[in-house]
């Protein structure tokens, strides 16, 4: 029994640390990243999949318990509203930049049509 608390605590662990190293890997891009979309993208993914991670790890180590269903619940809460809150952050900062040639190019639906139809041809 006390090789399955082990290999419970090594892979808990394992999760746990492979949910710091995205966090790690998100801060790096939240600061090299010039555009503030990008940025978002990067901290949004980083924080759904590291919080996802971080949070298993724990479930693991804690064991079948009431504790590890209120881990899954925030699990489930926050895959849910991160992307949703993400989204409409940036649907947020389209709407109200300023500068939108700058950092992007604005197409019709159909100019992308007559691209497509173009490189058919």
């Amino acid at each position: 029994m006390e090789i399955v608390e082990w290999l419970r605590f090594i892979v808990g662990a394992a999760l746990m640390i492979c949910g710091l190293i995205i966090f790690i890997i998100e801060i790096v891009g939240v600061f090299r990243f010039k555009y503030v979309l990008n940025r978002m993208h990067a901290a949004a993914m980083g924080d759904t999949l590291g919080i996802g991670l971080s949070l298993l790890g724990l479930i693991i180590i804690s064991g079948l318990n009431f504790t590890s269903f209120k881990l899954l619940c925030v699990i489930v809460f926050l895959w849910f509203s991160s992307p949703t809150s993400s989204h409409l952050i940036a649907r947020l900062e389209v709407a109200t930049d300023e500068e939108r040639e700058k950092h992007y190019e604005i197409k019709a639906l159909d100019d992308i049509k007559n691209e497509k139809e173009n490189k058919g041809n």
